[in-house]
């Protein structure tokens, strides 16, 4: 590992949301952590060496143009925070920062044009949030337990409340997360699902792909997407990447198909 090293291109995926800002998703590609989290790891909680992550978060940095990522403390949970000067920037160097200014949150937003919003996965659905007339924007880390608590109706909701968002304005990216052929739940999971899901017995249907023994695949953008509806954003302004991390490996990282791994990143940048 050669920290401090001269920059290296470092692939960025872009995620199509118009004019304004830049949404982006890294891949493995660009870094300098070693095997297994080679190479563009940007998670200092996965065992890497921490001066490979600092390089390499200091690499997309260059890449984007901007100073430092804001990262919080994820840990599944539906609570947003409002990112301004004070915030921004806030876990760049490390896990105690985002631990303590920017604790258990899930959701970012901010209105501030060149601060660098960032969410960090490995299979969980990576979302960014583009209002192009309030000119706000916010990144999402939503795996089953944030997405199950409503983190994304609740990013939406901080928008409109902070911002003035109307969600109908509103601009959606899903990037590469589990597909849900990939994504096989036991009977406890499905209960779950079915609990929350309860008044939605059609969505319920939908989501769930029971296989054998209680289990069943799980389509988490799916249920994004019905929870995207029902906040007011228009199924059209919805778009996916497509790409199911598990069988994507080469490209991204995916806990459920090795471990222990990396984490790429979905970054979202107003323009200046």
């Amino acid at each position: 590992m050669a920290a401090g090293a001269g920059p290296s291109l470092v692939p960025l995926v872009p995620l199509e949301l118009g004019e304004g800002v830049r949404a982006v998703v890294t891949t493995r590609a660009g870094g300098v952590s070693e095997p297994p989290w080679d190479a563009l790891n940007l998670s200092y909680t996965v065992g890497d060496d921490p001066a490979a992550v600092t390089e390499n978060r200091r690499r997309v940095c260059a890449a984007l143009g901007v100073d430092a990522l804001t990262v919080a403390d994820q840990q599944h949970t539906a609570r947003v925070a409002v990112v301004d000067e004070g915030l921004a920037g806030a876990g760049h160097r490390g896990v105690g920062d985002a631990q303590d200014r920017l604790p258990a949150t899930d959701a970012l937003v901010t209105d501030r044009p060149g601060v660098a919003l960032a969410c960090l996965v490995a299979d969980c659905q990576p979302i960014v949030l583009w209002d192009p007339v309030r000119r706000a924007v916010g990144v999402v880390h939503a795996g089953r337990s944030g997405t199950l608590l409503g983190i994304v109706p609740a990013a939406v909701a901080t928008m409109a409340e902070a911002y003035g968002t109307d969600p109908a304005d509103l601009r959606v990216a899903i990037g590469p997360h589990v597909a849900a052929a990939s994504y096989e739940v036991g009977p406890k999971e499905v209960d779950e699902v079915a609990a929350v899901l309860a008044d939605r017995p059609d969505l319920v249907d939908a989501v769930l792909s029971p296989t054998e023994g209680g289990h069943a695949h799980l389509d988490l953008e799916a249920i994004v997407r019905a929870q995207l509806a029902d906040a007011g954003v228009p199924s059209t302004a919805v778009a996916s990447t497509g790409i199911d991390t598990v069988t994507s490996t080469d490209r991204f990282f995916s806990h459920r198909a090795a471990r222990p791994t990396g984490r790429f990143a979905a970054v979202a940048v107003i323009d200046t």
